[in-house]
């Protein structure tokens, strides 16, 4: 599961345990990119946004944070971290996305071999239509993101409901977001 976690928050949490129930995976492994090609880059750097997925996934052991797309030499490509994990882990992956990534998926870099790489579990989002051929995962909907975490402590408000209790200390504790 992938993403700028810029930060991490309860809703990427929900849908990690959603994952792991639906379908019965062994591990969730939290890749946090670097300087994705296809959008800003993250307000925080690396190490503060692994910090805090490390605090956020604190006593779960089928959580794990992978940090090789903050690497400088890292592609920023999907297709080439599953290709390294592949060949590391040899055994079948899944890709986790939201619908709105699914829906721009033939867009991203060699999206052919990104489906033969993993199978794909998308979280449905309002509006964005599901073909068939998806594993849907089902959760409840979350009006959660990161940028609106980023926006109230921006504007001094509570963030206590949105992330676990140790991110909202560490960003108050690290003066993120201000």
């Amino acid at each position: 599961m992938g993403g700028t976690f810029d930060p991490v928050h309860n809703a990427h949490l929900a849908m990690a345990r959603a994952a792991l129930d639906k379908l019965k995976l062994e591990k969730v492994l939290f890749m946090p990119t670097g300087a994705p090609r296809y959008r800003k880059p993250a307000v925080a750097n690396g190490e503060h946004r692994v910090a805090m997925l490390e605090l956020a996934l604190q006593g779960e052991p089928r959580y794990a944070i992978d940090a090789r797309e903050l690497k400088a030499s890292a592609s920023g490509y999907t297709v080439d971290t599953l290709m390294q994990l592949h060949g590391e882990l040899g055994t079948e992956l899944w890709l986790l996305i939201g619908a709105d990534q699914y829906a721009k998926l033939d867009t991203w870099h060699r999206p052919q071999e990104v489906r033969r790489l993993a199978r794909i579990g998308v979280f449905a989002r309002p509006g964005v239509a599901l073909d068939k051929a998806v594993e849907v995962i089902p959760m409840k909907a979350m009006d959660i993101s990161a940028s609106e975490v980023r926006a109230r402590v921006a504007r001094g408000e509570a963030i206590a409901h949105l992330v676990p209790a140790a991110v909202a200390n560490y960003i108050v504790r690290k003066r993120l977001y201000v």
